[in-house]
């Protein structure tokens, strides 16, 4: 990820983290940087460009071929890992058949985070030091704070026992760390959110030339739903309220549900009123394949994967002129019938089947093909980059974090799926795509976050954290007990203290 309007600052952040690839365990992300580091931080600017590193590994959600986005879509219920075959990508398929293990699992699912938090820790040690205005200097800790709370959050609810690291550590540290307790984890992912939010402003100062950094908004939205996963749901439902404001108008912070569903997922709507944390991406970083995942890259890469392989279509068809991709991340028959009839479907899924009934485009069905496809993500070729590098690698479709009408139905979940703030949050949810009021309960709101968020990571960790995963997920092998977590990649562990995950 980089803020919108310091996408060109990428190679030099390149050369002051170059240590740190995302090839790499956390174990091994300082070594040879120390001394350059050392000397760096000295005034605003470089401050800064340390700023937009720590930043950066945001786009881990969506770039890259081990985004996040794809693989947790791929485990749920709603898709397939699909793609080119069952060895197209190791660890995503045995995510989705629930083979994983500390061999196959890709390693940047947790030295990328990391590596983020790595960059976090740096930085806040030397900012005390940087010769910078004090109110600049407070906000870059508050934002630094807060992106380190979300690696560590990411890393908490995917793979538990995790080490907890709050300084930067030296070649010699590395094999003497031990794990800690989650709720020591989370302790420190509250304090960071609660020191941040107390120092970032409402809004941003200037959406030309600030779109895309945190404000006490975007890490309210992100505190709350941190206590939503941890059972807290009186403070859960605090902090969302404030977000979210009366449902359906606009809050302090300015969020308000679009009018139109679909214009979310125009590319040109970045940073609209719903967006609360959003994830940048640029066709502007001449990816190629050479450097492609390694953190380099800015594109969005989950906009080729899920595109259907083999797309075609006649002269002058009415239907959209699709990029043909690699047919990744392929609809589920379960997740079809949730969504047929709903308002959302149009804009959620793309149906080939029926495109190839009527004429009008036709595709190449691959391995765990169902004939559908995610929407939301499928590119168009007058998306693609005119840039430099490979064009596959460089769509600029932003991505959602967090959005307004994801906060509107964990705040409704918090307040116990019951009384007349839950119902008009959900109410106002269905309201956007023109459905009546269904009685607010549990269930009602599971069943509208799993339409209205279907596709952007959310569904695996919802049936997880709310105990569903054993039964919805039954039919794809989820053992109980131990496929709530994440196995520990392997070259984290050998000459360490670190313990493997129960089972694994």
């Amino acid at each position: 990820m980089k803020l919108k309007n310091i996408k060109n600052l990428g190679i030099a952040v390149g050369v002051l983290f170059t240590v740190s690839s995302c090839s790499e365990e956390f174990l091994h992300v300082e070594p040879k940087g120390l001394e350059l580091v050392g000397n760096y931080y000295k005034n605003e600017d470089q401050a800064y460009s340390g700023l937009v590193a720590v930043y950066d590994v945001m786009g881990k959600q969506s770039r890259g071929f081990e985004n996040m986005i794809c693989m947790l879509n791929a485990g749920s219920d709603d898709f397939f890992a699909a793609g080119g075959g069952a060895g197209d990508g190791a660890g995503i398929h045995a995510f989705d058949n629930y083979t994983l293990d500390q061999i196959n699992i890709p390693e940047s699912f947790w030295s990328d985070f990391y590596q983020g938090i790595s960059r976090a820790n740096i930085l806040l040690e030397r900012l005390p030091e940087t010769s910078m205005d004090a109110d600049k200097k407070a906000r870059f800790t508050a934002e630094t704070k807060a992106l380190r709370a979300y690696y560590y959050f990411e890393l908490v609810r995917t793979f538990k026992n995790i080490p907890l690291i709050l300084h930067s550590i030296s070649p010699s540290e590395t094999y003497n760390i031990v794990q800690a307790l989650p709720n020591e984890v989370y302790a420190q992912i509250e304090k960071d959110l609660i020191e941040a939010k107390a120092v970032l402003p409402n809004k941003l100062l200037s959406a030309d030339t600030e779109a895309g950094r945190l404000t006490k908004g975007s890490v309210q939205a992100l505190l709350g739903k941190v206590y939503l996963y941890e059972g807290k749901n009186s403070l859960a439902a605090a902090e969302l309220a404030e977000v979210n404001g009366t449902p359906g108008g606009t809050s302090v912070y300015g969020y308000k549900l679009l009018s139109k569903f679909a214009d979310l997922w125009k590319i040109s709507n970045k940073f609209n009123s719903e967006a609360i944390i959003e994830i940048t991406h640029t066709d502007k970083s001449n990816a190629d394949w050479g450097f492609w995942g390694s953190g380099a890259d800015e594109g969005n890469s989950v906009n080729i994967m899920v595109g259907p392989r083999g797309y075609t279509r006649p002269t002058n068809s009415p239907a959209p002129d699709y990029v043909s991709g690699w047919s990744f991340n392929t609809v589920t028959p379960a997740l079809y019938n949730v969504l047929k009839g709903d308002p959302r479907f149009d804009a959620t899924i793309l149906d080939m089947k029926a495109l190839k009934a009527d004429g009008t485009a036709d595709w190449a069905p691959n391995y765990q093909d169902t004939g559908y496809f995610l929407k939301k993500f499928a590119p168009l070729n007058s998306d693609t980059s005119t840039g430099g590098g490979a064009t596959a690698l460089n769509y600029k479709q932003d991505v959602y974090a967090i959005r307004l009408a994801d906060t509107y139905l964990m705040e409704a979940e918090a307040l116990g799926g019951t009384g007349a703030r839950a119902q008009a949050l959900l109410d106002a949810v269905r309201a956007r795509v023109g459905l009546a009021s269904v009685p607010v309960s549990k269930d009602a709101i599971m069943l509208e976050r799993r339409k209205e968020l279907a596709g952007e990571g959310h569904r695996w960790f919802d049936l997880v954290r709310t105990g569903a995963a054993p039964a919805a997920l039954a039919s794809k092998g989820f053992v109980p007990g131990k496929n709530e977590i994440w196995p520990i990649p392997y070259n984290n562990i050998p000459n360490t203290k670190i313990v493997q995950n129960p089972n694994y």
